[in-house]
C-alpha cells in the first residue's frame, strides 16, 4: 500500500534558495512543453506525447537555458508528467484545458524520484535528505517503516516549507465490529449518528472572522505590492492556513472515531456545488466542509476494510426518520 507522510521542514538560507530556483525551473518546464504541444498541434494539426516532451526539453531547453542543469532533473521530468496528466484529463474527463502556470500562485510544490538513496529520513536526528538539498532539518513527528518511492516538497503562502513522501508500506487493519451507523451531516451539528450520538460544529471560520476582517482591512490601506502589503497578505494566508490545519485536525478525530466503532457508515450523497448556491447559508457549509469528512471516511474504510456506503440524494432519508 502507498501511503504518504508529510512533514514541516526547516530548510536554511542557502537551500530555501535551491528550493526557489526548482519552483521556477520546474513551472518554466511545464510552461515550454505547454506551448510546444498547444504550438504542434495549432499550427501543424501533430500529436504531441509525453516523450516527444521530454526530449524537447533535453535536447533543447536544456541547451538553450543551462541554468536547468542546476536542479533536480527528476523534477522536470515530474513536472513535464503532471503537464501531461492535465492535458490527458482535459480529452478524457473534459476538464479544462491546462493553464500556463504564474510565478505569482500562492501555492509552489515540485516531486523528485526516490533512486539510489538519494532520499532518506533519519528519525534519531530529525534530518531528511533531498536530492540537491542534502540534509534537511526537519519535524518528523511520526516514524514509517516502508521504501520511499518519491517526495513532494512545497512552499505554502504563508511561507512554510514541507515535505510529503510517499511510501510503500503494510497498513494493519483495525479490529473488525459488528456495529453499523447512519450519518446525517448538518450545519447546527455537524454529524449526528443513527445512535443519536452528537458531533459538535465547530464553526471555525467565525473564531477567526474578527482577525480576518482586521487584516483585510489593513491590506486594503496598503500600497500594492510594497513590502508592508506582502507582510499583511503573510498574516492573512497564515490565519487561513490556522483554520484549515484546525478544521482538519477535528475532521481527521471525528472519522477515525467513526471507522474505529463501525463496521457499515452509510451517508448521503450531498450535492454539496448546488447547496453553496444559497447565499445565506454558502459560508456555513463550506466551513462545516462535509466534503472533506466524507474523503476521509471512504479512504479509511477502505484501508481497515470497512464498507462506506453513500445512499441517493433523493432518498427521503429525513421522512423516513423524522427523529
Amino acid at each position: 500500500m502507498l501511503k504518504a507522510y508529510k512533514y514541516r521542514i526547516y530548510p536554511n538560507d542557502g537551500q530555501k534558495v535551491q528550493i526557489a530556483k526548482t519552483f521556477g525551473c520546474c513551472r518554466f518546464v511545464y510552461n515550454q512543453t505547454l506551448a510546444y504541444r498547444k504550438e504542434a498541434y495549432e499550427k501543424e494539426k501533430r500529436s504531441i506525447s509525453k516523450t516527444d516532451c521530454n526530449n524537447y526539453c533535453n535536447r533543447n531547453l536544456k541547451k538553450e537555458h543551462e541554468w536547468l542543469k542546476e536542479v533536480d532533473k527528476f523534477a522536470l521530468t515530474n513536472a513535464i508528467c503532471h503537464m501531461d496528466s492535465a492535458y490527458q484529463k482535459f480529452f478524457k474527463e473534459h476538464a479544462g484545458y491546462p493553464k500556463f502556470k504564474s510565478r505569482h500562485a500562492s501555492r509552489k510544490s515540485y516531486t523528485t524520484n526516490f533512486t539510489n538513496g538519494n532520499i532518506t529520513v533519519d528519525f534519531d536526528g530529525n534530518k531528511i535528505k533531498l536530492p540537491k538539498l542534502k540534509r534537511v532539518k526537519a519535524k518528523l513527528h511520526r516514524q514509517f517503516r516502508g521504501k520511499i518511492k518519491s517526495a513532494t516538497v512545497s512552499q505554502t503562502p504563508g511561507g512554510k516549507y514541507y515535505v510529503s513522501l510517499l511510501v510503500e508500506t503494510e497498513h494493519k487493519e483495525l479490529q473488525h465490529t459488528d456495529h453499523n451507523t447512519g450519518l446525517d451531516l448538518g450545519i447546527k451539528d455537524l454529524c449526528i449518528t443513527s445512535d443519536g450520538k452528537k458531533y459538535e460544529n465547530p464553526k471555525t471560520i467565525r473564531k477567526y472572522e474578527k482577525k480576518l476582517v482586521k487584516l483585510q482591512r489593513q491590506l486594503a490601506h496598503k500600497e500594492k505590492r510594497s513590502q508592508n502589503y506582502y507582510k499583511t497578505m503573510q498574516k492573512i494566508a497564515l490565519c487561513h492556513e490556522k483554520i484549515i490545519n484546525t478544521r482538519k485536525d477535528y475532521l481527521h478525530k471525528i472519522s477515525h472515531e467513526i471507522i474505529s466503532e463501525n463496521q457499515v457508515i452509510v451517508s448521503e450523497n450531498l450535492q454539496i456545488k448546488n447547496m453553496v448556491k444559497n447565499h445565506h447559508l454558502a459560508k456555513s457549509i463550506s466551513d462545516a466542509s462535509w466534503y472533506e469528512l466524507t474523503r476521509q471516511l471512504e479512504y479509511k474504510a477502505k484501508w481497515n476494510g470497512r464498507k462506506y456506503i453513500k445512499i441517493n440524494t433523493f432518498y427521503a432519508s429525513s421522512q423516513l426518520c423524522s427523529a
